[in-house]
Parts: structure tokens; C-alpha cells; sequence
């Protein structure tokens, strides 16, 4: 299963994967070793991890351990860990339309292993995986992870059940299909092009939940805690960094998108901000730089995962920009936080 030398993905994708084979009762030790990757690199997330040898990994996981469902396991883990970054999103997005524009992509998330794609078909959503590497593109546990943890997590966060329609697969028919209709239900296509999950059109109205209770500590960046201003704020200000708010994890946040988002055009929007003696320039490196505090107080998110709610590409490129506000490394901060 060959890929590309320069392809990688986040430490927590392996991570997954041998926390599923240690419960299957494969020594996860072993089989870093047998790949030849320094266990170390797991104790950090920002660590990447060369595609190569994380499908090397997964591969003699699922051999190891005879269980030809193991991908719906790493799937729950997956779905499970990263709910820190999704529980975040619902204090930005309203409902499942807006989540699905904003989120991260998948490659951002993960790293090289494919893209989740959302497209309209009839009466219906799709939610499509297409992954990067060709050899994987039929492989089963990979597709089995992605649809799983994609169909959890889009279901924990909306306020009504989100149930799976239908589900495609680009492998064959396996012998045994109870594990698959427990997780997508009883209506599965093998063989096809693409690998995918069918649900309602109407889902994307849904409301997303209201994190309106304390999971696990303060949740230090929720909407409530940020944008309940006094009353001296200007409101078309707040309004503009609310929408800015919103749209950062997507990525690529313009003028020109944010004209869009508060229903504005762009010249409009310059000299409503100019008026107020403000810019989009500088509301935006406001919002991030006041974000990344809050945020850097949850000890629950990565600083990767900071990272991708700021809208940054990298970690490598939030970090640069947090240095030059404080004058200190995230981590660093964190850290004298922690003290």
C-alpha cells in the first residue's frame, strides 16, 4: 500500500489506531517497533507521522487481531477524542449547514489520508470520502474509520437524531455485514465508486446543541463567555466579530467572505469599519489573538486543534503569530499557565 514519501498524518491518528489494538489484545508496543517508529512521537499531537508507516501499522493491526471490523473501532476512538474540537464548533455554528461550511478539513485535521466531501443529491446529502492515496481507496478499515466516526459525530452534535439513510462502500461485500448495519443501518451497497453516507436533506436546518452545561471543568471559549459584551459595545462591531468568529475555522477568511457573511458588500463593510475606526485587518488579528488565550486556557484542546479554530494552515504558522502578540510560544504560555 504504497504512498507518497512526503505524506503524513497527526500522532492522534495512530494513536487511535493502537488504542484499538490493544484493546483487541495486539501488542501495540510491537507494532511500532515492527514499523520502526519511535514511540515518542505519540506524546505530542502537533508530531506527524509518515503516512507510510501509519498504514504499515494499521495493516498488521487488522491482521493481527482477525477482526475484519476493526475500522469501525478505530472509528469510535476517532470520534470520541475529537469531540473537544466539535463541542467548540457548536458554540460558532447555529446548525448542521453552517458546520459543514466551517468546519476543518479533513486533511487539516488528520492529514494525508483524503478528503470528506458534502454534496446535495436529491432528497439527500452525501457525505463523501474520496482518500488521497489510491491504493487505500477500496481498503476497507480506512473507509470503515472515516464513515464511522463522520456518521458519530454529526449525529452527537445536533439536538435531533441524525440517522444514516443509506451507505455505500468501494469494497466488496464482506462475508459478515451485522457490524456495518449496526453502525449505517440495513440499507448497504457494495462495490461502488465512491464511498459514502446518505442522510435527509432537512438535516442541515437542524440546531446544533447548546453547550449550555459544563462538560468538564469551565469550557473557557464558549460563545457566551466571549460574546456577551457590555452594552457600551458597538453593535455592528460585535456582530462583525461574531461572524469572524464563525467563519476562522474554515479557512481562507476574506473581506470579501465576511462582506458576504453579514449580508453586507465589501465597500460598505470598509467604511462602516473605518467609521467605528476600525479594520478587517485589525478585528481579525483582535479576534485570534483574544481567541488564542481562551483557548490556550482549556487544557482539553491540542494546540493543534487551536490552530484550526484560529483558521490557520499549520501549527507551525499559529505558533509564529502567538509569538509575535506575547512574545512566547503557546506552549510556553500554557505552561506558565499550568504553574
Amino acid at each position: 500500500m504504497p504512498a507518497s514519501s512526503g505524506d503524513s498524518v497527526t500522532a492522534p491518528c495512530l494513536q487511535a489506531v493502537l488504542q484499538v489494538a490493544a484493546a483487541l489484545g495486539v501488542d501495540s508496543a510491537k507494532l511500532l517497533r515492527d514499523a520502526g517508529i519511535n514511540k515518542d512521537l505519540l506524546r505530542a499531537p502537533g508530531e506527524r507521522i509518515p503516512l507510510a508507516k501509519y498504514l504499515d501499522v494499521y495493516r498488521m493491526a487488522v491482521e493481527r487481531s482477525g477482526d475484519p471490523d476493526m475500522g469501525l473501532c478505530v472509528g469510535h476512538v476517532v470520534y470520541f477524542t475529537g469531540m473537544n474540537l466539535h463541542l467548540y464548533m457548536t458554540t460558532i455554528c447555529r446548525n448542521l449547514k453552517e458546520y459543514f461550511n466551517v468546519i476543518p478539513s479533513t486533511i487539516r485535521i488528520r492529514g494525508d489520508t483524503g478528503r470528506v466531501l458534502i454534496r446535495s443529491q436529491g432528497d439527500f446529502i452525501r457525505l463523501e470520502w474520496h482518500p488521497l492515496n489510491a491504493a487505500s481507496a477500496a481498503w476497507r478499515p480506512l473507509i470503515d474509520e472515516m464513515l464511522k466516526s463522520s456518521a458519530e459525530i454529526v449525529n452527537a452534535i445536533c439536538a435531533l437524531p441524525v440517522p444514516v439513510r443509506a451507505a455505500e462502500f468501494a469494497y466488496p461485500a464482506p462475508g459478515d455485514t451485522r457490524a456495518l448495519a449496526r453502525a449505517f443501518g440495513s440499507n448497504l451497497k457494495f462495490g461502488c465508486e465512491v464511498s459514502c453516507l446518505y442522510f435527509s436533506r432537512e438535516v442541515v436546518r437542524y440546531p446544533l446543541i447548546d453547550v449550555g452545561f459544563d462538560p468538564a471543568g469551565d469550557f473557557w471559549a464558549g460563545a457566551r463567555s466571549v460574546f456577551d459584551a457590555p452594552e457600551t459595545v458597538e453593535p455592528f462591531l460585535q456582530d462583525t466579530r461574531l461572524a469572524i468568529r464563525r467563519a476562522l475555522p474554515g479557512g481562507g477568511l476574506t473581506i470579501d467572505s465576511l462582506a458576504r457573511e453579514l449580508g453586507i458588500s465589501r465597500r460598505t463593510l470598509q467604511r462602516r469599519l473605518s467609521a467605528l475606526g476600525s479594520s478587517f485587518k485589525n478585528i481579525l488579528q483582535d479576534v485570534r489573538e483574544e481567541q488564542s488565550r481562551r483557548y490556550l486556557d482549556d487544557p482539553r484542546l491540542a494546540v493543534t486543534e487551536i490552530a484550526l479554530l484560529l483558521g490557520y494552515s499549520d501549527q507551525a504558522s499559529f505558533s509564529n503569530a502567538f509569538k509575535a502578540w506575547c512574545g512566547c510560544a503557546p506552549t510556553e504560555y500554557r505552561q506558565r499557565g499550568a504553574g
